[in-house]
């Protein structure tokens, strides 16, 4: 099996491709299939969040490009700004991921499908639109997935024996 563990900044030549969907992404343990269907393992720092068009080194020198997955969220538009922004204060008083897309004259957010955020923000005058769409929320304020020294680093060292997460068990 293929073992991701070494970030780049860029390459030569792109080996594969591994689709995920965010909650995958913000795993430091994964076991999943590359696009062509190889078995992969992907070993990150807790609190690391794969990024779209991150690449990753395998142990035997492929390179793989992550690809975010397109999932249910919901897009939330406001008539005004200041709307909008209070709309982004009561999302991240709930500490709730929101994603910041568009400009000013036509700014939105994205979070995550959650009919208990929906029923808050209509209530606020918010319109919201379900879709289809890659969620990559703003990375926190205290840190990220990305390294400031050098081009290549590992992510995590790759233990002996671990479970490795794999999409199909179930939550705990």
């Amino acid at each position: 099996m293929l073992t991701l563990h070494t970030k780049l900044e860029h390459a030569e030549t792109i080996d594969d491709e591994l689709l995920l969907p965010l909650d995958l992404r913000e795993k430091s343990r994964l076991r999943s299939r590359l696009v062509s269907g190889e078995e992969v393992a992907v070993f990150t720092v807790r609190g690391t969040v794969l990024r779209d068009g991150d690449l990753l080194r395998g142990d035997d020198g492929r390179v793989v490009k992550i690809v975010a997955a397109r999932e249910t969220t919901y897009r939330v538009e406001c008539d005004t700004q200041r709307a909008l922004l209070r709309c982004a204060f009561h999302l991240g008083n709930r500490h709730t991921q929101v994603e910041f897309g568009g400009d000013t004259r036509a700014a939105f957010l994205r979070v995550r499908k959650d009919h208990v955020l929906k029923d808050m923000l209509e209530g606020m005058g918010a319109t919201i639109v379900e879709e289809e769409a890659i969620f990559d929320p703003e990375p926190g304020a205290y840190g990220g997935s990305h390294h400031p020294h050098g081009e290549h680093h590992p992510l995590a060292p790759v233990p002996a024996r671990q479970k490795i997460h794999r999409p199909s068990d179930k939550s705990s």
